[in-house]
């Protein structure tokens, strides 16, 4: 008898090999004072770049602050005022571009060599522990050149104004390389700031009429007024954070008095940019902005007493307008004169 036909078995399928999971990618880190909108443009034109040079260049801006841009705005304001002040209407097209570009670009360079001055104190802070040296994504070489290239194309830039202009130009270099050390020997860094963010007022003056009339100074002295303003507000959101790392402001050195001499520096620029409109001659377009600018001042007062960090740092971003409203109201005044 023949053995019945054996059953042919069915080979299993190979089990598909284990693919591997794709690493997620890294989140973005950036300062907690970083402005969302910004970053936004940021990613949206990061996003055209090669994603291998993505990252890298995302540091380098926020290094740079191109993530904060309020900075190179309270920088630009002073200096429109001057251009505008020193033509006596709208200035000439090529001393304009030049100090528009030379606003954003010594700003930048400014923060390059802030950061790396404070690379050691921002680790320890919670508002600035995001910035790329301090968590480690530039080193501190690649700082010094980012700040060694814009200070040379800033200094290109004053190559193509006078020689008086140019002079000037070292002074301003100095002070914006020397202001980020001023926090770890004097409590007033905020007056450095504003000598070196005001220092484009002379240079514009030199650039349109050759010389640096008492005007120009006056606006000069006005200009540091209001970086104590705004920058004592900006120190207040890290008042405690620098108390335990030891450095020195003067939101530290006011303590409790820091409202009232908020007010009296507000009150004392106002009287200087009421000197400015005299000697300028200017109409009635500049007092009805000086008169706003007055109620905008009240406004931040009102913002910051509490002396919370989330009031304090938005009544620092919130002189962006007050700078606005004052050049909108030279440029009328002069344009209707």
């Amino acid at each position: 008898m023949a053995p019945p036909p054996r059953k042919r078995q069915r080979r299993k399928p190979a089990a598909p090999a284990p693919t591997r999971a794709k690493k997620a990618p890294a989140p973005v880190v950036q300062p907690a004072d970083s402005s969302a909108r910004a970053s936004s443009v940021l990613d949206w034109l990061l996003a055209r770049l090669p994603p291998r040079y993505r990252e890298k260049t995302r540091d380098y801006l926020v290094l740079t602050r191109m993530d904060r841009p309020i900075g190179a705005l309270l920088l630009l304001w002073p200096t429109w005022w001057a251009l505008w002040l020193a033509a006596g209407d709208w200035p000439p097209l090529k001393p304009l571009a030049i100090f528009t570009l030379g606003v954003f670009a010594m700003r930048a360079a400014g923060c390059a060599i802030n950061d790396y001055a404070d690379r050691k104190l921002d680790p320890q802070v919670a508002r600035t522990a995001g910035r790329p040296i301090a968590s480690g994504r530039v080193t501190p070489r690649e700082a010094l050149v980012v700040f060694g290239v814009l200070l040379a194309f800033a200094f290109v830039l004053v190559l193509f104004t006078n020689r008086l202009t140019i002079e000037l130009s070292f002074a301003g270099a100095a002070l914006a390389a020397i202001y980020p050390f001023t926090k770890r020997w004097t409590y007033l860094p905020q007056v450095v700031l504003g000598a070196a963010f005001g220092w484009s007022i002379p240079m514009a003056f030199a650039a349109v009429a050759g010389t640096v009339p008492p005007l120009g100074w006056l606006l000069f002295i006005a200009n540091i007024l209001w970086s104590l303003v705004y920058d004592t507000e900006y120190a207040m959101v890290d008042r405690d954070d620098d108390l335990k790392v030891g450095a020195k402001s003067t939101a530290i050195l006011f303590g409790d008095a820091d409202l009232p001499i908020i007010g009296i520096l507000m009150a004392t620029l106002l009287l200087a940019m009421v000197f400015v409109g005299q000697r300028a001659h200017l109409g009635w377009p500049y007092w009805l902005a000086l008169l706003a600018c007055a109620g905008l001042f009240a406004y931040q007062l009102w913002m910051i007493r509490t002396r919370e960090r989330g009031p304090c740092l938005a009544a620092f971003r919130h002189n962006n307008w007050w700078g606005l409203v004052l050049w909108m109201g030279i440029a009328l005044a002069l344009a209707v004169k």
